[in-house]
Formats: C-alpha cells, sequence, structure tokens
C-alpha cells in the first residue's frame, strides 16, 4: 500500500516562540512536513507562492498583515489551502469562529487538538469569510491574480478603481491591474479613503489635485477630476458635482 503525501504546512506567526511551538508539535504529528514559516500575512502569502501549502496555520494579530486578510488573499491560490487560525484567548474570535464553522486554534496548543485540526482542515467558504472579516483591522490591500501569482496592491498606491463589466481596474502609478470585487463593497469599507466620481469610478481622495470644467462644442460643460501622477481624466456625473465644492485643493 503506497504511503499518502506529506501535509504540506505553512505556518504564520510574528512571535518566534510561538513558531517555535508550532514546529515542535509538528515534528510529533506523522505525514506532516513544514514549507516555511512566516512573521506576518505578506510574508506567508510569498512563501506560499513559492510553494503551495495544504494547510496554512494562521495567527490572527501579526504587523503588516494579520492573519484574516492573508486568508483572504490566499482563497486567489489554486488550489486554495486550508486555513487554522491560531490565537490567543480571544471570546469575541472564538465566538465568531465557532459559529461560522471556521478552524481555530487556542493558544497555548496542544499537540492533540492541532492533530485533530489538521484532520479536518478545509478551505474556507466564501460566507465563512465574509462572517469573520468583523474580527480584523482594516485592510491594507487589494489582491489580484495574474498568471497564477497572488499580486498585493497597496491601498496607499492606488489612485482609482473604475468598473468593467465585472471586474474593476485598479490604478496606480505603475499599471492597472484588474480585480474581481464590488465598487460598492468598497467605497462603503473605505469611505474615508476613496470617493465616488461616476456611478462605475472611485478616486482616492489623496490623489486629486482638483477639479476643471470642461465645456463641449454643442455648448455643455461637465466637471472632470484631475490627478496627481497619471495624465488621466476622470469626468465628474452630474450626480456627483458636490464633491468638486466639498473637496478642496
Amino acid at each position: 500500500m503506497s504511503e499518502l503525501p506529506a501535509l504540506k504546512i505553512l505556518i504564520a506567526d510574528d512571535e518566534a516562540p510561538a513558531r517555535n511551538r508550532l514546529r515542535e508539535l509538528l515534528a510529533e504529528i506523522p505525514g506532516t512536513v513544514i514549507t516555511g514559516e512566516a512573521r506576518n500575512g505578506m510574508e506567508a502569502l510569498t512563501l506560499a507562492e513559492q510553494e503551495p501549502p495544504n494547510v496554512m496555520l494562521l495567527d490572527i494579530r501579526m504587523p503588516r498583515m494579520d492573519g484574516i486578510e492573508a486568508a483572504e488573499h490566499a482563497q486567489k491560490l489554486t488550489p486554495p489551502p486550508s486555513i487554522i487560525f491560531t490565537t490567543a484567548y480571544d471570546t469575541y474570535a472564538m465566538q465568531a469562529f465557532e459559529l461560522n464553522a471556521v478552524d481555530y486554534l487556542l493558544k497555548p496548543i496542544r499537540r492533540e487538538r492541532l492533530a485533530n485540526a489538521l484532520k479536518k482542515a478545509r478551505a474556507l467558504l466564501p460566507e465563512q469569510l465574509s462572517e469573520i472579516r468583523q474580527l480584523r483591522p482594516p485592510r491594507t490591500h487589494f489582491s489580484a491574480t495574474e498568471r497564477g501569482r497572488i499580486l498585493l496592491i497597496p491601498l496607499a498606491d492606488v489612485i482609482y478603481l473604475r468598473a468593467e463589466l465585472k471586474y474593476l481596474t485598479v490604478r496606480t502609478h505603475e499599471r492597472e491591474y484588474l480585480i474581481d470585487e464590488s465598487l460598492t463593497h468598497i467605497e462603503e469599507e473605505f469611505s474615508d479613503l476613496f470617493v465616488r466620481l461616476h456611478r462605475n469610478c472611485l478616486a482616492a481622495r489623496a490623489s486629486i489635485l482638483g477639479f476643471e470644467k470642461r465645456h463641449e462644442a454643442d455648448g455643455e460643460s461637465h466637471w472632470v477630476a484631475l490627478l496627481k501622477g497619471v495624465p488621466d481624466i476622470l469626468p465628474v456625473s452630474r450626480r456627483q458635482q458636490h464633491i468638486v465644492h466639498e473637496i478642496k485643493r
């Protein structure tokens, strides 16, 4: 009888003792192999691309990118890894995980509990991710997939987002990306960062240089937004003209 392939596991925790503890426990569990160790969610995603894991053990609270945001971006890997969160005692998080059938391990982690969690580990469903987003601070990145890779796009680099068919085009100084998200949801999530110029377009408040009134040959006129660092000019719809006076430059 051929042996089952080893379960590939990626560890992400910003505390070295916690990573050491998981490494020692996994050494005692047959059929597991560690593919990498990360100190935050961004490192975890980079390692996951280099050697795709079957399971990601993600600490909830980490600098630069927390475990829940990393789990969201990791769902774009093919196939997406199973996710198990690790956490110190956090009643709110534990209740949310249990309510939505999300696997978690309470620190200090015990070998039997880890072994059992690995046996039933599974990828998160979209509705599970949606329910536990409330546990994380505001995300720091959008993500796009390109030739099988996850490209992280810092929110601070985004100049504007434009809806086109089923995707959004994200414009930065360097290039454009396509992401599969809702413009309305982004507007609700980041109302302090982005403002709606048109029903199909959000612009970063910090990227708006000012507004200019353009006159057409037929006598009609309309406002456009001028942007920092790119030649693109974005039209402002009549419904949104109030922002011309609200945003002072």
